[in-house]
């Protein structure tokens, strides 16, 4: 059997600081690296195109109907699909091109590292963080509820699990997370929103300290020292004013 060939998918918007890190991490392992970017202000493009991407320009829609269109733009049956600020560890690359040379799933999921600050957080709920990122793009879609995308198989497709990690340098300063948390919130009272969700009082006052609980005690994100705090504060505050936002969509009815 011939290795087959992998289309690597990126979406992005000024994402310069990032996107060399994750294009090179694909060196060797992919054989087409695709960009749909929504119109970038940055050196975005320069940089992709002088390491020999394909760039492709679109206007951004939703978290999921931008990945769900990039993916129509690969030319290979097989995707990998990375954001610009993720990269292949090297086992995880050893495992993709074992892959490449014996194909026996319709998808492959792995774990995904977050940085945070500079520094790995393994507790929290941020890890192993599992993501289905390889796959027959005949065999499902982009789904979920943007701004929380997540790729469906369809039916009776198989799935495994590759060694290695994903690593997402996601947040390089708190005051960045605080403002991503806000804008994920808005998307998400919007998402929640538009397939009929309820806000009532409880969900505004109980949910954000059920988040809170879950992260920093449950999931032990305490052992990650103060980010791990912090992370568990934002999250709070993200899930208070998502609903905030809901229940007061609601009430201008």
């Amino acid at each position: 059997m011939s290795p087959i060939k992998i289309s690597a998918v990126i979406i992005t918007f000024n994402e310069a600081r990032n996107i060399t890190r994750c294009i090179d991490s694909l060196d060797g392992v992919v054989d087409e690296v695709v960009v749909v970017d929504s119109f970038s202000t940055d050196k975005t493009r320069e940089i992709c195109e002088s390491m020999g991407a394909k760039f492709v320009c679109h206007e951004f829609e939703g978290h999921i109907q931008q990945k769900n269109w990039a993916i129509t733009q690969a030319s290979y049956a097989y995707v990998l699909s990375l954001d610009a600020d993720e990269a292949l560890s090297e086992e995880l690359k050893e495992s993709i091109l074992a892959v490449k040379e014996n194909w026996q799933a319709d998808g492959y999921s792995f774990n995904r590292l977050n940085n945070y600050c500079g520094k790995w957080i393994k507790h929290g709920g941020w890890y192993p963080d599992r993501k289905l990122r390889l796959w027959d793009k005949s065999k499902g879609q982009w789904g979920g509820r943007n701004p929380h995308d997540t790729f469906i198989m369809k039916p009776k497709t198989q799935t495994k699990h590759l060694k290695g990690d994903l690593l997402h340098y996601s947040y390089y300063t708190i005051e960045e997370h605080r403002i991503q948390a806000n804008k994920f919130a808005r998307i998400g009272a919007k998402s929640y929103w538009e397939h009929g969700k309820k806000a009532p009082l409880y969900k505004v006052i109980f949910s954000p300290v059920v988040r809170f609980v879950s992260s920093y005690f449950i999931q032990l994100g305490f052992l990650d020292g103060y980010y791990g705090w912090v992370i568990a504060v934002i999250s709070y505050r993200e899930t208070k004013l998502k609903y905030k936002l809901l229940r007061a969509s609601h009430k201008t009815l």
